[in-house]
């Protein structure tokens, strides 16, 4: 084994002649450290190879015989520092052998073997040779082969780190090796520098001076050297005697430090094993692991040792013994452990993971987001060679169809037409100037003042080219006119008519009886040229406008995914701030491992007038690795009635959570009515773990929808799923599904359940997994969704089959969400029949749509279900007096319902003219006006036009309705009604009303009594005003949609309309207090007085206030009435049902 060593002084510059032959010296080893050596004479090399460019001198170590036997692995070694002065010592008794059946699982702590971190030389097993080889490269080498004589080692240098024995250059120049050379005088120093004087081919290695700062320095490194020598011996003997196995130097452990771990193999299970290793790692094998080799030491008794560096992040170190195989010791399965003093704490080893995690999560996104970018730039490239080869095809097809009909047209083609026309020269090319000749008593322009000519070329391939006026011709026969042209390039045919004016401007035209006049350019381009040319002119027309095309695609959907971001970016705002009046946080955006300060205002709670406000904190939905924090006092915050307290917020962390008591130990606490209070964080480490809800449910737009709960059912399910969370739905396989709305329908299983054979069919529905249960019984081969004598029992059936399709398929759900009366007998089979058998994880959250149908089910269901909600605030406390709800007002909430912003989009609206936002909504609802009046034969003027669209019942206040319909036909306004009946007393009703103002008002008015979906997009765009004067209403969509499209709502102030519109003269506080601006106008009555005080109002602000009308209709444009605030409501929900 060779170790190469570097020289740090020269020897003089006659060394180079001084040896002709090779020449062996023996040194005797010293030991001792010079650690200012090497820097000290590095300048002197150097200046030493600048004068002397032609000789280099360079040494190489050889070891002993036995030596490459003992160190057959290549290993890095640390380097050991300076040695502490103080140390510890553990008691550790003898353990037992293992025959470990886990040693793979106990290497998985580390994996790599790495060298011992010391070596003990045998004084009497060595000799060291130098070899100086001035032919080949000058080489010292330490050469078992040809010894001279040898010298033992004192005993007293013996004890020194692996790092001494077995180092390398660098390392043996630091420690400073000396050899004594048999015949010489004088000491030399390896490492150091060379004196070499030359006696008849006898060499002299002199000993190098040196000053006397750094004699002092080894003097001192040496004592020190011998000091931790002596101390080591110490412990060592004083460890055997107590029957101790291992200690470790220095015996306070610091971090970023070496230290020396030593093991009496006699006093360990491995006492056999040739082979020592430590396996370990810092900080409860979470850090850094390691697998070291032992080697033996000089010490008394049979002691092993390795060197190991303590990382600066280290507070503890883990750690076993073992032979490289299957036998431990692992200190009697506790394994060994040593404190690290004045490290970092768990805790901040805790960030410092994190903060690590957070740079690989950073790199590992870069890489991902490069290798999306990649894949991206392919795709795009493939993309782009499809569509050109698309365009390519398309041009050639498109030529071909041109080639045909010219080749047609040439056939048809003259030079000239008796007495009508003809062209001078008769022979004439693209680019020259002719004179074409027409005669004007030969046509229809006979009595025309002025002629001219609308030309083009080739079947008028480029439009309008040719544009000329004639002018009176001397030709005495007949009455002849012309007009210089220029023949376009490229032209095989020109094309034209006569006129008695210029374009735009002429009344009377001679085309030639609609066939166009046609001449032949006698030396055009050849043909096979020109077809080519033209193809390739179509292909590249093709690949600009798939561009243009393109561009206008890509943008608007970045423009779309904006406005959603910025859109849920405010709607999230206003979430942090919709409790602002009890508590708020600063900064507002709660960021991971900042500090953040939590202002409280008791006095708006149950904890008004405590002496004392406690803050009970933590995260992660109270799940967080580190636990609740410790209750903090609250401090006064200024001058007015709010307390705050301040906390670090981990890098972890994805929410915080925190509740408010009157003393430390508890007493009556705020926890928002069971549901605490929640903020998320931003930019922690760790995702939200997604939780998996199922809707099972008998309605869902758009395959089976009747109301608003097929709407819900989709709109909130895709709300939660794009939050992270996982949704599924279950409906029952009805014979009238709109299917064209599934996609990858297929059959997946079969089970038996109640008498009959269920199979299950899966699909896609707006990006929704869908279960459809299909019963072999036919319960819905029935042609409806409802309308059946035997409903309840049909419901019934799938409720208790859709629980066991779960059980049966192994699913666990976290949450069971059902609706209304129709899926209602889930809450109560789920508890009775499955929650102890195989769904005990689910919890049961039951909404009401509506309390009017099915009361008995809905009672029944709130008194089985975990929470309850429905459908608005205002909705909830209107029905809590109900005798099905009042007993269970403890756990029921009210959730408005939201519209989905991608169906309901005016930007991205396929049945509307042109697309606006709000900043262009005077233009596109003025459009959409006129197309809305152009379809329905309405009068196309500019005046107030108001929507009405909905179902015709009594809930809807059909009698406030008709009432609006004649009241804005006073207002010289304009009417457009959607909706039907089913009710056929009522429908005949309307029906009557439509033709009698079909007839009186036909330009004005227009009832549409059915339902239109593409009208329903145009009647939301082109409305000013959409009127919803419901008697009752548990929320309305109508309302949200109609602003969604910037059109005012007029609207009764009830259940969910009360929510969601706040009149613009009357509601402003209310409106701020939700974060929001007024956005309509509300009546309070059920009589037309009601309606009167609204309707007027919005009209008479229409005709005199037209400005702030329009800015009205941007605003509300604005404010977000989407699922994205109800989604996390009911996240909440779903948490606090779980907690």
């Amino acid at each position: 084994m060779e170790v190469p060593c570097q020289v740090q002084r020269p020897p003089p510059p006659s060394c180079s002649t001084m040896f002709p032959v090779k020449t062996h010296f023996k040194i005797k080893t010293f030991l001792g450290s010079f650690p200012h050596v090497k820097t000290r004479h590095f300048s002197t090399l150097n200046v030493w190879r600048r004068e002397h460019p032609a000789r280099g001198l360079s040494f190489q170590i050889n070891a002993s015989a036995d030596f490459p036997r003992r160190r057959q692995r290549k290993m890095p070694t640390a380097r050991p520092k300076a040695p502490a002065e103080k140390g510890f010592m553990p008691k550790t008794p003898v353990g037992t052998s293992i025959q470990n059946k886990d040693s793979k699982n106990l290497e998985e702590k580390g994996r790599s073997i790495t060298p011992t971190s010391s070596e003990i030389l045998e004084s009497n097993q060595k000799s060291v040779e130098v070899k100086l080889d001035a032919e080949e490269d000058e080489a010292i080498e330490l050469s078992p082969e040809k010894t001279v004589s040898e010298e033992k080692i004192p005993e007293e240098v013996t004890l020194i780190s692996e790092v001494t024995a077995v180092a390398g250059a660098s390392q043996l120049e630091g420690n400073g090796i000396f050899g004594k050379v048999d015949g010489a005088d004088e000491v030399a120093e390896v490492g150091g520098g060379f004196g070499v004087a030359r006696d008849d081919n006898v060499v002299k290695v002199e000993k190098t001076r040196f000053d006397k700062e750094t004699t002092e320095d080894a003097s001192l490194k040496l004592k020190s050297e011998n000091l931790r020598r002596q101390e080591i011996e110490r412990l060592a003997d004083e460890n055997f005697s107590f029957g101790n196995k291992m200690f470790v130097y220095p015996q306070v452990v610091q971090p970023d430090e070496d230290i020396e771990i030593f093991l009496n193999r006699s006093l360990s299970t491995l006492t056999n094993e040739p082979d020592i290793l430590i396996m370990g790692a810092f900080n409860d094998w979470r850090y850094k692991s390691f697998t070291m080799r032992l080697s033996k030491t000089h010490l008394n008794g049979d002691w092993w040792s390795c060197l190991i560096h303590v990382p600066k992040e280290a507070y503890k170190l883990d750690f076993v013994f073992f032979n490289g195989q299957d036998i431990y010791d692992n200190n009697d399965a506790r394994d060994f452990c040593i404190p690290v003093e004045n490290g970092m704490d768990v805790f901040a080893f805790d960030d410092f993971l994190l903060e690590e995690k957070r740079r690989e999560m950073e790199r590992l996104a870069k890489e991902q987001a490069e290798k999306e970018r990649q894949i991206e730039e392919q795709r795009q490239k493939e993309a782009e060679k499809a569509a050109m080869e698309a365009d390519k095809a398309q041009a050639k097809v498109e030529t071909g169809k041109r080639r045909e009909v010219l080749q047609e047209l040439v056939k048809k083609a003259v030079t000239s037409l008796d007495n009508v026309w003809y062209i001078e020269p008769k022979e004439f090319k693209g680019e020259d100037m002719v004179k074409l000749y027409y005669n004007k008593s030969s046509g229809p322009l006979v009595h025309a003042n002025d002629i001219w000519i609308h030309g083009g070329h080739n079947n008028w391939n480029c439009g309008l080219s040719i544009v000329e006026k004639l002018v009176r011709s001397e030709i005495k026969d007949g009455d002849w006119w012309y007009a210089k042209v220029v023949v376009p390039d490229g032209a095989v045919v020109l094309d034209w008519v006569f006129a008695d004016g210029p374009p735009q401007s002429a009344v009377v035209y001679d085309n030639n009886q609609r066939q166009d006049f046609h001449a032949i350019v006698p030396k055009g381009i050849p043909e096979e040229l020109y077809w080519v040319e033209e193809e390739h002119k179509m292909f590249k027309k093709l690949q600009e406008e798939r561009r243009l095309r393109e561009e206008a695609i890509r943008a608007k959907a970045e423009k779309t995914a904006r406005m959603k971001a910025e859109m849920k970016q405010k709607t999230m705002k206003r979430f942090l701030l919709s409790q602002k009046h009890i508590v708020y946080t600063e900064p507002l955006d709660v960021q991971a491992g900042s500090n953040v300060t939590v202002f409280y205002n008791p006095s708006n709670t149950v904890l008004n007038g405590k002496a004392e406000v406690w803050f009970r904190c933590s995260f992660n939905r109270w799940t967080h690795r580190n636990g609740p924090l410790p209750p903090q006092k609250m401090l006064p915050a200024g001058n007015n009635t709010h307390v705050k307290a301040t906390v670090k917020v981990p890098l972890d962390a994805y929410m915080m959570d925190f509740v408010f008591s009157e003393e430390e130990d508890g007493g009556i606490y705020d926890n928002r009515d069971s549901m605490d209070y929640h903020i998320p964080v931003i930019g922690g480490l760790t995702k939200e773990p997604p939780m998996h809800i199922v809707h099972i449910a008998v309605e869902m737009a758009p395959i089976a929808k009747v109301g608003g709960l097929g709407d819900v059912v989709t709109s909130l399910s895709r709300a939660v799923q794009d939050l992270n969370h996982s949704v599924d739905i279950i409906l029952p396989k009805y014979d009238c599904l709109n299917l064209n709305h599934v996609k990858d329908l297929h059959y997946q299983r079969s089970y038996s359940w109640g008498g009959t054979e269920i199979k299950v069919w899966y699909g896609k529905v707006e990006g929704l997994s869908v279960y459809f249960l299909e019963p072999q019984n036919g319960m819905f081969w029935t042609g409806c969704i409802y309308g059946c004598r035997n409903d309840g029992q049909r419901f019934g059936f799938f409720c208790h089959a859709a629980l066991e399709f779960l059980q049966q398929s192994g699913s666990h759900p976290d949450i069971l969400h059902c609706h209304d009366w129709s899926s209602a007998p889930v809450a109560w089979l789920f508890k009775d029949h499955y929650m102890h058998y195989g769904l005990s994880k689910a919890r049961v959250v039951f909404t009401i749509h509506n309390l009017e149908f099915g009361a008995g089910n809905i009672g029944k269901a709130m008194q089985y279900s975990d929470k309850a909600t429905t459908v608005s605030p205002t909705y909830s406390r209107e029905i809590a007096g109900h005798p099905t709800v009042a007993p269970h007002l403890y756990k029921f909430h009210g959730i408005l319902n939201g519209i989905d912003p991608d169906i309901w989009d005016p930007y991205n609206d396929k049945f509307i003219p042109v697309s606006y936002t709000s900043e262009n909504v005077i233009e596109g609802k003025r459009a959409a006006k006129e197309a809305l009046q152009e379809r329905l034969g309405l009068k196309k003027a500019d005046l107030p036009l108001l929507g009405i669209i909905t179902r015709l019942t009594h809930q809807k206040g059909i009698h406030l309705i008709k009432h609006a319909i004649w009241r804005t036909l006073e207002r010289n306004g304009q009417v457009v009604l959607l909706g039907s009946a089913p009710d056929p007393r009522i429908q005949n009703d309307f029906v009557n009303l439509a033709n009698h103002l079909h007839s009186s008002h036909g330009d004005r008015a227009r009832l549409c009594l059915t339902y239109d979906e593409p009208l329903s997009h145009l009647i939301y765009a082109g409305s000013d005003m959409i009127l919803v004067p419901s008697i009752f209403e548990p929320c309305g969509l109508t309302q949200l949609t109609a602003m969604r499209y910037g059109s005012i709502p007029v609207v009764r102030k009830t259940g969910g309309l009360y929510d969601t519109v706040f009149d613009v003269d009357d509601d402003k506080d209310r409106a701020e207090a939700q974060g929001l601006e007024p956005n309509g106008f509300s009546f309070d009555g059920a009589d037309p007085a009601g309606v009167d005080y609204a309707l007027n109002r919005a009209i008479t602000t229409w005709y005199d206030s037209r400005d702030w009308f329009d800015s009205l209709c941007g605003r509300v444009m604005e404010q977000d009435w989407s699922w994205n605030k109800p989604a996390l409501d009911y996240l909440e929900l779903y948490h606090a049902v779980r907690k």
